[in-house]
C-alpha cells in the first residue's frame, strides 16, 4: 500500500481555514502575471500551485493580469500567457485585469487621502530615494507631506486629468519615514505616465503601483489565498496597511520558494535582451526557459508538472537541477513517443550478396511501451545509411558496432558482417560493403548467429531527408547571471546544432506537429513549427541518457 503525500504548509493553511470556515468554505486563488513577456519555467510552478491548490479544494482560480504599467505591457504578451496556461492543462475561473479596477483604485487613493494617509509629492525620484534613508538611518521627511487634504485632493485630481508632465508628482502613502522596513517609508502609489494603455487606451495618464494595485485587487475579487514568491515577504506588511486602512475584504499573502533552475536566466529584462540582439530566435526559441520555448521543443505539460510536483513547495529559496526536468520529460516521452530511425551523419553501406532492386517491408513496433501503438513497416534494400560513428577502420577491443569483419544486427532485420570499405583521397569512408544473413530475420531468426550490437538504419531509395535541430542547454555554467561580466558571455557554442540533411524513415513524412517521436539510439524530437511538407524540421527534446552527468564527473 503506497504511503499517502504529505501536506505541504500551505496545503495546510487551506485545511486549517476549511476547518475553521475562515472563509465560509470558500477557496479561492489567482495567478497574476504582468503581460510584459513570455511565461518561463518559474511561472509555471506558480501556476501549477496555484489552479492545483484550487482543483484540489474545490476552489476556483482567476487569471488576472497585472498591467499597471502602459509601456511595457502588449496583447502578443497577454495572448501568449493565457495559451500558455491552457498547454499547462488549466483553465481560469475568470480573466480579469487590474486595469479593469482603475476607477475603484483611484477611489481608494481618494480615500487614503481623506483619511489623511496620502499626498502628493513633487520631489524627484532621485529625492525620494534619499529621503527614505537606509535600512541602518532613518528616512526624513519634507514640506509636501504636510499639505492639506483639499490641496492634496486638488493636486491628485489634476494629476488625473493630465495637467502635469511625466515625473512632476507622485502620490505617496503616509505612513512612517522611520520604518524599519523601508517599503513601509511613505512609498509611491500613484505616478504620472503620459502612454497608451493596451485595453484603457488613453483615459488614464496616472497609474498605481504593485504594491497598491496588488492587494486591493485581491480584496475586490475576495482572493482567499493570495500566494507570492519568497521576495514579496517585505511587501506584506505593506499589503496588509492598505487593506486595514482601506477597510476592504481582508485577502492574505502567503509566500513560497520560487523555481530557480540551473544553467537558465528567468530574468524577463534578460530573456528580453536575448530576443532583441538576437541571441536566440525568438520568445519561444527552443532554448530559452518559456513555456512556449520549452513547448516548441517537445516538452509535454504532463513532464513541467510532474517537475514542479517533484520539487515541492518549500519557504526557502533553492536551485533546481535541469537534469530533474530533462529527466521528467524523458520518463513521459518514453511512454508516449513513437520509435522512428533517423540517420543524421550518413554513410553509405552496400549489402553485396541481397538483390539489386529488391525491397522488403519489415514490420516494427511504434512504441514497445504501449501495447496499443500498433505497428508499421520499414522498406529495406541493397544500399542503406548508417550512422557515420557506428563504423569503425580499425575498431578497438569490445567495439559492439561496424568494422572489417565484424558483424551487427540491423534493427528489425537482418544481421550483417562488413567485407570491405572504400576511402577518398582525405582518408574519410565513403562506402561500407557487407553481406547478410538471410535466415538472421528479426523474428524468425535461424542462423544461429550471435552478436552483440544492434545499430539503427534506413533504406536509402526510400530514405526522406529532413532537417534536424540538435538543442541543448543555453548556457555553460550553472547561474550565468551571477557569474561577472555580461551574462551573455556564457552562452554555450553547443546549446544548437543544425544538420540541414538527415535522412529519416517515410513514416515521418506523415509526422504531425502534436506528434512525439524516439529517433532510434539518437534522442526524442518533434516536429517545429516552421517545418512545411516539403521541408520538414526536428527539434531534439532531450537525448536518451543524461550527457551533462558524465560531464560534470569529468
Amino acid at each position: 500500500m503506497s504511503e499517502e503525500k504529505s501536506l505541504n504548509f500551505l496545503e495546510e493553511i487551506i485545511e486549517k481555514d476549511l476547518e475553521n470556515n475562515t472563509h465560509n468554505g470558500r477557496v479561492l486563488t489567482r495567478f497574476p502575471p504582468e503581460p510584459n513577456g513570455y511565461l518561463h519555467i518559474g511561472h509555471a510552478k506558480s501556476i501549477c500551485l496555484n489552479f492545483g491548490l484550487a482543483k484540489k479544494y474545490n476552489g476556483k482560480c482567476n487569471l488576472r493580469f497585472d498591467d499597471t504599467n502602459p509601456t511595457t505591457e502588449e496583447t502578443e504578451y497577454v495572448e501568449s500567457i493565457k495559451a500558455d496556461i491552457q498547454w499547462l492543462g488549466f483553465q481560469w475561473d475568470e480573466e480579469l485585469y487590474t486595469s479593469d479596477y482603475f476607477d475603484q483604485l483611484y477611489a481608494y487613493a481618494v480615500k487614503l487621502i481623506e483619511k489623511g494617509l496620502a499626498y502628493v509629492d513633487d520631489s524627484t525620484a532621485e529625492e525620494i530615494a534619499a529621503q527614505k534613508g537606509t535600512p541602518t538611518s532613518p528616512g526624513v521627511t519634507n514640506s509636501f507631506r504636510e499639505r492639506s487634504m483639499q490641496e492634496n485632493l486638488d493636486l491628485f485630481s489634476q494629476m488625473k486629468n493630465g495637467d502635469f508632465p511625466d515625473g512632476a508628482k507622485v502620490l505617496r502613502a503616509k505612513i512612517d519615514m522611520k520604518h524599519v522596513n523601508m517599503l513601509m517609508r511613505d512609498p509611491v502609489i500613484y505616478r504620472i505616465k503620459h502612454a497608451h494603455h493596451h485595453r484603457a487606451g488613453d483615459k488614464w495618464c496616472i497609474y498605481p503601483m504593485y504594491d497598491f494595485a496588488h492587494g486591493q485587487s485581491d480584496s475586490i475579487e475576495q482572493i482567499t489565498h493570495s500566494i507570492c514568491t519568497l521576495e514579496f515577504v517585505p511587501h506584506r506588511e505593506l499589503y496588509d496597511w492598505f487593506i486595514e486602512k482601506l477597510e476592504i475584504f481582508p485577502s492574505h499573502q502567503y509566500e513560497f520558494a520560487r523555481g530557480n533552475v540551473n544553467y537558465t536566466v528567468t530574468s524577463k529584462r534578460r530573456l528580453l535582451q536575448l530576443v532583441k540582439e538576437n541571441f536566440v530566435e525568438s520568445w519561444d526559441d527552443p532554448r530559452m526557459p518559456t513555456i512556449s520555448g520549452f513547448r516548441r521543443r517537445g516538452f509535454t505539460p504532463e513532464s513541467i508538472r510532474v517537475f514542479w510536483d517533484k520539487v515541492g513547495i518549500a519557504k526557502r529559496d533553492n536551485v533546481i537541477d535541469f537534469s530533474l526536468l530533462e529527466f521528467c520529460v524523458r520518463e513521459d516521452l518514453n511512454k508516449i513517443a513513437l520509435r522512428r530511425m533517423a540517420v543524421l551523419d550518413p554513410i553509405k553501406v552496400i549489402i553485396t550478396n541481397y538483390e539489386e532492386g529488391k525491397t522488403e517491408f519489415l514490420p516494427a513496433e511504434n512504441n514497445p511501451e504501449d501495447e496499443h501503438a500498433g505497428h508499421r513497416d520499414i522498406p529495406f534494400g541493397r544500399e542503406l545509411w548508417i550512422e557515420r560513428d557506428d563504423f569503425m577502420t580499425s575498431p578497438p577491443p569490445k567495439y559492439f558496432r561496424l568494422g572489417p569483419g565484424l558483424k551487427v544486427r540491423l534493427k528489425h532485420a537482418y544481421i550483417i558482417e562488413c567485407t570491405d570499405y572504400k576511402t577518398d583521397e582525405n582518408g574519410q569512408v565513403t562506402e561500407v560493403h557487407c553481406i547478410y544473413f538471410p535466415e538472421s530475420k528479426s523474428g524468425e531468426d535461424k542462423s544461429g548467429i550471435k552478436v552483440k550490437g544492434t545499430m539503427h538504419w534506413l533504406s536509402s531509395a526510400h530514405a526522406q531527408s529532413a532537417e534536424v535541430r540538435l538543442y541543448d542547454r543555453l548556457f555553460n555554467v550553472e547561474n550565468p547571471a551571477s557569474e561577472e561580466g555580461d551574462f551573455k558571455d556564457f552562452i554555450s557554442e553547443d546549446s544548437l546544432k543544425i544538420i540541414s540533411t538527415a535522412y529519416i524513415e517515410p513514416a515521418l513524412k506523415e509526422a504531425a506537429m502534436q506528434d512525439r517521436f524516439q529517433f532510434i539510439r539518437l534522442g526524442y524530437f518533434c516536429l517545429d513549427k516552421n517545418s512545411k511538407s516539403d521541408h520538414l524540421i526536428f527539434n531534439r527534446t532531450v537525448g536518451l541518457k543524461d550527457s551533462w552527468a558524465k560531464e560534470m564527473k569529468k
